[in-house]
């Protein structure tokens, strides 16, 4: 058996003004890094192999900071663009909750939480998992099959990829997934990488709302 865990990085300097981050690189806000130190503390029952991360300061901030408070500072980490944020094309920069009032709720909800919903010049939420999945099968699942403990940190979007995956959400349904952030997810699964077992901890009752 094997640990999966998933964390969404701490909240940024743009997450709290509100701003599509997608691939814009923004750092932790001081509360995302208090964030990131929950999340250590609520899985330190479990001794971590290996981590992996995206090429973003938020992502690469928050590993580093679990690993410190983890006190394993030196844990092998994967940097990788394969788990980066879903890109916001046009909608990088702007205000998500401008954006809302301009173009209505139902548009709002589809660039935000659907599934192949495109955003010109971006990604759709289709796209990060066609891109996410094969590394994951290439790199992590084998690991995972060999009872290593795996920590991924991550954004929101490329962590709700994943999480369709190993829970089978349909695509009609992974508008309801929302992942605050600093939250854990943690999944532990069997030599087949099949999922036994989901616990959500150091959960954050204001996602969605930045």
């Amino acid at each position: 058996m094997s640990y999966l865990v998933l964390v969404r990085h701490g909240i940024s300097e743009w997450n709290k003004l509100g701003l599509w981050t997608g691939w814009k690189d923004p750092e932790l806000a001081a509360e995302g890094y208090e964030e990131a130190k929950r999340a250590a503390q609520s899985i330190q029952d479990i001794p971590l192999d290996k981590a992996y991360t995206a090429d973003l300061k938020r992502t690469q901030e928050t590993t580093q900071t679990i690993k410190d408070e983890l006190g394993i500072p030196d844990l092998e980490t994967i940097v990788t663009p394969a788990v980066r944020e879903r890109n916001y094309g046009d909608l990088a920069g702007k205000n998500k909750w401008k954006v809302k009032e301009e173009y209505g709720d139902e548009q709002f909800t589809k660039w935000r939480r659907g599934w192949d919903e495109p955003i010109p010049n971006g990604e759709s939420l289709k796209d990060v998992y066609n891109r996410l999945l094969p590394y994951y099968h290439e790199h992590i699942e084998p690991e995972l099959k060999t009872g290593k403990n795996i920590l991924v940190s991550a954004s929101g979007n490329s962590l709700r990829a994943l999480v369709k995956y190993l829970e089978g959400i349909p695509d009609e349904s992974i508008a309801e997934l929302e992942i605050g952030t600093g939250e854990v997810y943690v999944y532990q699964l069997d030599e087949q990488g099949k999922v036994v077992s989901k616990e959500i901890r150091s959960s954050n009752p204001k996602k969605g709302k930045v």
